[in-house]
């Protein structure tokens, strides 16, 4: 057995194409859950849902993001609602006495479905509704995540890292918002001064994610910041990956990321933007899995070969590269 810490886009590909190397069965994923929003009363969890899409065949591979041939009438129709009755667009925050009322999973991020800034899909909603539902009745967020992995027919364990909320807040000049109002609503605008995982330190690991972190672990090549912080904030899962043997595969080549934020946040929280730095966010990682243009010396492992994720043959390649790595720590 097999656990991926996924957030982001970089796991999802990187398991895209690598069934005939880590087979779903014997495979577990666990998922960031600080990029989670409550949007209209629905909860949002882009990291788990990517996941489910993947794994339930129906993922848009075009974006890496809700669901392919998805309709959206019912996003355009809010748009065209809030425009025809002079409201202003989002990002909208729910007032500060709303944030830590109601569904606890949801705190510190709930935003109004006004004119609502992020694009959901008509079907994707469906899943939405459903999981928040799902909590409304009493279910754990494991819980609801394991019934609609059941419902997209998945041979793959996935578990959200928690089921207590932690909300990712970057900090700015213009104060503190949600990393998804930074990065959706604000296009990654203005410059990060901080990023807080709020509510890590008092939320748990499940037993669930502890029992799937006594098993080798694989970092894909995800955002160190946004996408693994709000995992390694969590006390429970910290320790556990310095008690099992880990391989990281970077995102960078040298110091040129491949896609997304990473760069500006990890400035922005005082790592190094490149290979050097993630080695630095990942002390507990030991062995790395590198671009063969990337010459970053480490003081751990090294297994180099092409890291571009651009299909699944691309998966396949990098996943071998990584199964090398872990042989030789595993």
């Amino acid at each position: 057995m097999v656990t991926f810490l996924a957030g982001g886009t970089g796991t999802p590909k990187l398991l895209a194409g690598a069934d005939d190397v880590f087979a779903p069965r014997e495979t577990t994923v666990v998922a960031n859950t600080g990029d989670d929003i409550e949007l209209g009363g629905h909860l949002v969890c882009p990291d788990l849902d990517t996941m489910l899409f993947l794994d339930g065949d129906v993922l848009d591979r075009e974006t890496w993001w809700g669901l392919a041939d998805d309709t959206a009438e019912t996003h355009d129709e809010l748009e065209r609602l809030a425009d025809a009755a002079g409201l202003a667009g989002g990002p909208r925050y729910l007032p500060d006495e709303a944030q830590t009322s109601g569904r606890d999973i949801a705190r510190w991020r709930r935003f109004s479905g006004v004119a609502e800034f992020m694009h959901i899909g008509d079907r994707d909603r469906a899943v939405h509704v459903t999981r928040t539902s799902l909590l409304d009745e009493g279910r754990s967020l494991t819980e609801a995540t394991r019934t609609l992995a059941d419902a997209f027919g998945l041979d793959r364990t996935l578990l959200p890292m928690s089921d207590d909320p932690v909300a990712t807040v970057v900090h700015t000049p213009n104060g503190p918002m949600h990393f998804q109002e930074w990065w959706v609503g604000r296009n990654g605008e203005p410059t990060v001064e901080d990023v807080e995982f709020r509510g890590a330190d008092t939320a748990e690991a499940t037993d669930a994610v502890l029992t799937a972190l006594d098993d080798p672990v694989v970092v894909g090549p995800s955002n160190p910041v946004t996408s693994l912080g709000p995992l390694l904030a969590i006390d429970d899962i910290e320790r556990a990956l310095r008690e099992t043997p880990v391989v990281a595969v970077s995102p960078f080549v040298e110091d040129t990321v491949f896609s997304g934020p990473a760069a500006d946040l990890m400035d922005g929280v005082g790592y190094d933007p490149s290979t050097a730095g993630v080695a630095e966010a990942y002390p507990f990682a030991d062995a790395f899995v590198l671009d063969d243009d990337d010459a970053t010396p480490l003081d751990r492992p090294v297994v180099r070969t092409d890291t571009r994720l651009d299909d699944d043959a691309d998966s396949r390649r990098v996943a071998r590269a990584v199964e090398t790595a872990l042989s030789e720590v595993a």
